[in-house]
């Protein structure tokens, strides 16, 4: 009895952690939302409307913003002139031509002066006084005093910021992680990230500025990988660890990242996949490919359409589909994301026919609909 109450628990967690997605999508002009098994949050009654984040997603009723949370329930009435996503429990709205910050209850919050006011991100916000950027935390306590010409997005508790010329990176603290010396850095990842210094292409390596050998150019790592590519003085790629040594040497005219252990590459005009041991496991025999995704599937192209291969190179959905990314700008629609390709949690963003949709890992269409736009499914508490 008890395998069996704890079995129960787990459905019924992964139910509502599965459930907690939302994707956008838009048909004859209306924006709607529906869930991953394709059941309608809300239908495409709205005149616009933008992404969940934070619980909320922003809608308009007439000329005016308001908040829908994930049940589509009206949670802030529809007031402002313009506004902007939640995040870190709070939302830059205009009403009344001021921008102000606002909480959840739709209540004006007060934060320290700046001559511009910023969106949270990683529960932080940036302020700017005398041209200069500073960071404070939704309480509104400042913790970094304005100090950067520029402080860059953050990404894993971490950013860029930028004085004069010059590079450091800092914690979503406002503390100094590295000092700024760089004449370029790359993101965070797990400790590491690339770095330029005196014109010498390099990595950070346990806190220290290491030179790659060799490297012209090093793109920054993925989480959760342990090879990044780089290319060298005649623009060929290759593969280096996180010591900033070369794993496999710089010999293929392009590359994309290595995902669950395979990387699409391109030695002459066709690509192809090789292992971390640099063996061409999938014969380099498809127009454009992308990487692996956690459901064991890539897209690859054969003359102007997509299909998904299985990790053995076998075509397992046919060549029918456009894969390219598309946001909600093009239709005037705001808070557009949807770059991702391939699959994500069993669903991958496809087109046909002008029309776009969602189809599983068998190629079966989501409730067998096409909609005019769709964006990507994110999580309604991001």
């Amino acid at each position: 009895m008890k395998k069996i109450s704890v079995f129960i628990v787990f459905v019924l967690i992964f139910q509502f952690a599965f459930s907690q997605k939302a994707a956008l999508v838009v048909q004859k002009k209306k924006v709607g939302f529906i869930r991953p098994d394709g059941s309608w949050i809300i239908e495409p009654t709205l005149k616009n409307a933008g992404n969940f984040a934070d619980g909320l997603a922003p809608f308009k009723e007439g000329k005016s913003w308001g908040y829908i949370n994930g049940e589509g329930e009206v949670v802030i009435k529809p007031k402002y002139a313009k506004v902007k996503s939640f995040n870190s429990g709070l939302a830059i709205v205009l009403l009344d031509k001021e921008w102000m910050y606002i909480n959840k209850k739709g209540e004006k919050v007060e934060m320290p002066a700046s001559k511009e006011l910023y969106s949270f991100e990683d529960g932080v916000a940036y302020i700017k006084q005398n041209d200069l950027i500073g960071l404070i935390n939704p309480k509104g306590d400042v913790l970094l005093e304005p100090t950067y010409d520029k402080i860059f997005a953050f990404k894993n508790g971490h950013a860029k910021v930028k004085k004069g010329e010059l590079y450091g990176l800092i914690n979503n603290k406002g503390e100094i992680v590295l000092p700024v010396e760089f004449e370029g850095l790359g993101t965070w990842s797990e400790g590491n990230l690339t770095a330029k210094k005196d014109n010498v292409s390099g990595m950070i390596v346990d806190g220290k500025f290491i030179e790659v050998e060799g490297a012209l150019k090093i793109w920054d790592f993925r989480d959760g990988e342990e090879l990044t590519y780089a290319n060298d003085s005649l623009k060929l790629v290759g593969f280096i660890n996180r010591k900033g040594e070369w794993v496999l040497k710089p010999k293929y005219k392009k590359v994309r990242g290595f995902y669950n252990g395979l990387a699409p590459v391109m030695t002459e005009d066709k690509w192809g996949y090789i292992n971390t041991k640099g063996e061409m496991v999938i014969p380099e025999t498809f127009r454009d490919a992308e990487i692996f995704s956690e459901d064991g599937l890539a897209p690859v192209k054969m003359d102007k359409l997509w299909g998904f291969i299985d990790t053995t190179g076998k075509l397992v959905i046919d060549y029918e589909y456009g894969i390219s990314n598309r946001d909600l700008f093009a239709v005037g629609l705001i808070f557009g994301k949807g770059n991702e390709k391939g699959f994500y949690n069993g669903l991958a963003r496809v087109s046909k026919k002008k029309k776009w949709g969602f189809i599983d890992t068998k190629g079966n269409v989501l409730n067998n609909t096409w909609f005019d736009r769709v964006e990507s499914f994110t999580d309604i508490n991001n």
